[in-house]
């Protein structure tokens, strides 16, 4: 599941970094506050359509978002979608364009930062070093030389913002159990309607129908199915590793511009990429092994019949696996490998053991 949840992350940044230079071609005709909005309508709007098409299929894999999932997905929405769009916006009319490339790369740092101290996720120094080499790689990719600062208003509210994405990512790390498209959809449709308002409301003129359908089409594969791909990540890795592995989306947007749109590559891009090859490699090899107590719990989503999914089944529960239904976590007692996902939320002390593969 580790090795799957790495995989997701890194399609999710993939998918992700692919946008940035596609993006740039259709800023000809949109500007940035609506093509944002654009990209995160497509999102929404295709997702929808998936989860339509998956409700009309029974024995549905992934299990929908309930009642006590609404304050946290409401929150990470308003934190995500409505507040950050309006605090960058805000920052970017400030702020040198060069300077908030540099700023941006504050969400990797805050995603971390309120993972391991406000949400408790195990941290060493090898997954430390790993996250803040590959922030080092996204700074020397969006590093131009200098940066300049107009007063300090513009990179506050940038970094406001990147706090907003840091909550938002911890918080909808909360509701990974259920259906990462329903929770991509709502948070894509929330964020495309807010930014297209503004955007509306400050004047911008809507472009032509090929860069409408150009954008929408651009949000949904590199918004709405990698945010998607980025939240089952976050139920097999928490939260702070899912984040270093999607910082590597800038040098992923490089590398295409390099190859697709003959942009010439630099030092700092070499750089960047020799950082963020450290990083990633770092994760990669981390291995995470104590004894540890699984406490009783009761919850549904997406699952096999694994060491950790030892239980009865009744004769209204799904066949086939992996299959979603609600059950019950006795107390178990264990060793073996494992990362902070939906089942290893607990404690550690000093006395735990951490072995690296090299």
């Amino acid at each position: 599941m580790r090795n799957r949840g790495v995989l997701y992350a890194l399609i999710a940044a993939t998918l992700f970094g692919v946008s940035t230079p596609m993006a740039k071609a259709l800023l000809r005709d949109a500007s940035p506050q609506l093509l944002a909005g654009l990209l995160y309508l497509g999102s929404g709007i295709g997702l929808s359509i998936g989860v339509a098409i998956r409700r009309s299929r029974p024995n549905a894999a992934e299990a929908p978002l309930s009642r006590g999932d609404a304050p946290w997905l409401a929150s990470a929405i308003f934190f995500g979608g409505v507040i950050g769009p309006v605090l960058l916006m805000l920052g970017l009319m400030r702020t040198p364009a060069a300077s908030a490339s540099l700023l941006l790369n504050l969400e990797g740092v805050f995603t971390a930062l309120l993972a391991w101290i406000a949400f408790h996720e195990n941290v060493d120094k090898r997954v430390a070093i790993g996250m803040f080499s590959i922030i080092a790689g996204g700074l020397a990719l969006s590093w131009e030389g200098r940066a300049a600062f107009a007063g300090s208003a513009g990179p506050l509210a940038i970094a406001g913002a990147c706090l907003c994405w840091g909550i938002d990512n911890n918080l909808t790390q909360k509701v990974s159990a259920g259906d990462p498209v329903q929770v991509a959809m709502l948070k894509g449709l929330a964020a495309g309607v807010v930014n297209t308002s503004l955007a509306t409301a400050l004047g911008a003129r809507w472009p032509g129908l090929p860069t409408l359908s150009g954008a929408l089409l651009l949000g949904f594969v590199s918004y709405g199915v990698s945010l998607a791909l980025f939240v089952l990540a976050l139920r097999y890795l928490g939260t702070a590793r899912t984040g270093a592995y999607f910082s590597i989306a800038p040098f992923v947007g490089a590398a295409v511009a390099i190859i697709g749109f003959g942009e010439r590559p630099t030092l700092w891009f070499a750089i960047g990429a020799a950082c963020m090859a450290f990083g990633v490699w770092l994760h990669l090899t981390e291995r995470h092994e104590h004894e540890h107590v699984h406490e009783p719990m009761e919850h549904a989503h997406a699952h096999v019949h694994d060491e950790h999914h030892q239980h009865a089944h009744s004769p209204d529960d799904p066949p086939g696996e992996p299959h979603t239904h609600w059950h019950r976590h006795e107390r178990l007692v264990h060793s073996h490998p494992h990362y902070p996902d939906l089942h290893h939320r607990h404690g550690h002390d000093h006395g735990h053991e951490h072995r690296h593969d090299a």
